[in-house]
């Protein structure tokens, strides 16, 4: 049967669907619940957390499902650029942005670039509530961290953009590797090469993968529907990691004006842009994404987030969502507005009939 894998022996799940992670308040312990309860992982990705407010995060799981589940991290949160940034760069981006502003008459905010990391105070947290799971992009855990996931019974996910990072994280101990192919949304994790030089389709890359490590593989950009199930699984993957197709779910955390975008013919027009955050991400096309192109400086992340925060709620209360990222996969083919138990029976049923033929 197709959803007997290593993965699924792995994660003591039945289905080998992972509902990818999703940070920034997208997220919710009901998309996570009615995931994992549908006999998938559901994930809750949690990078923006404070320690305090994932273990409250970890006590109203363990209240709404009794199955596995994944906390995901980010094991690079602040830009190492951000050490002694200069106040004559941050000025130069501030004017550069500063038009938008001015057209939704708010100040700009005052920033300051002395932004510590968060991750190893998070990590405290977790290994307090001993999540089933632990997945993390950016880069690979400390092998101090690692090693004790295992002491604890964590089972560890890594995600890679190339082969020589799936080799790391191999090296490294990761249970599972996700290969992040080009088509995914949301920033892209690359953390050996910069991103622009990471820009590997995912049929491709669970290819390479296949051919170099013994890990099971996990796909991840694009998938959508039972036909991508299943052609990631003829390319050796032994999961899938849908994204987009869970953000437009009744029970995700996204807006409605992001669900609607992404089911409107808009969505066919993604670019890869580093304009909204500072880290090179996958999004619906929007004016700054155009007007401020990849060779133009902006700040580090997070220091970029936090000047257009004010700005995206501007935009949004004022109905501008040609300012707002509308984060995206490239494939919105099909994508339904429905229950997150609907899709998974969506996902099962057609990746059943086609790769039990």
């Amino acid at each position: 049967m197709w959803n007997q894998t290593r993965i699924t022996e792995l994660l003591e799940i039945e289905y080998p669907i992972l509902q990818g992670p999703m940070g920034g308040g997208f997220s919710t312990i009901d998309l996570l619940a009615a995931v994992s309860n549908a006999g998938g992982l559901g994930s809750f990705g949690a990078y923006t957390l404070s320690p305090e407010e994932i273990l409250k995060i970890g006590r109203t799981i363990k209240a709404k499902t009794t199955k596995p589940y994944n906390l995901n991290l980010w094991v690079s949160d602040v830009d190492e650029s951000l050490t002694n940034y200069s106040r004559e760069s941050l000025d130069k981006v501030e004017v550069l942005f500063k038009p938008y502003f001015d057209e939704l008459s708010i100040p700009l905010p005052e920033l300051s670039p002395d932004i510590p990391s968060k991750f190893e105070n998070q990590m405290e947290a977790l290994f307090e509530i001993r999540p089933p799971v632990f997945s993390f992009i950016f880069g690979i855990p400390s092998k101090e961290i690692l090693a004790e996931c295992r002491r604890l019974g964590i089972k560890t996910i890594g995600t890679a953009t190339t082969v020589d990072e799936a080799i790391a994280l191999e090296e490294a101990g990761a249970d599972a590797i996700v290969a992040s192919g080009f088509e995914a949304g949301g920033h892209r994790p690359s953390f050996l090469r910069p991103p622009q030089e990471s820009f590997t389709g995912l049929f491709t890359l669970i290819q390479q993968l296949k051919a170099k490590i013994q890990t099971p593989v996990i796909a991840a950009g694009g998938i959508t529907n039972g036909r991508g199930i299943a052609a990631a699984f003829m390319l050796g993957a032994e999961a899938v990691q849908p994204g987009t197709a869970f953000l437009v779910c009744d029970e995700s955390g996204a807006s409605q004006a992001h669900k609607d975008k992404l089911l409107s013919d808009e969505s066919k027009n993604t670019i890869v842009s580093k304009s909204m955050t500072g880290r090179m991400g996958r999004m619906v096309k929007n004016r700054i994404s155009e007007e401020i192109k990849s060779e133009i400086e902006v700040l580090p992340f997070p220091l970029q987030t936090k000047l257009l925060a004010p700005l995206r709620a501007a935009a949004i209360a004022q109905g501008k969502t040609d300012m707002i990222n509308f984060w995206s996969g490239q494939n919105t083919t099909g994508l339904k507005k429905v229950k997150a138990e609907e899709l998974m029976q969506l996902l099962i049923e057609d990746a059943t009939k086609l790769l039990n033929r």
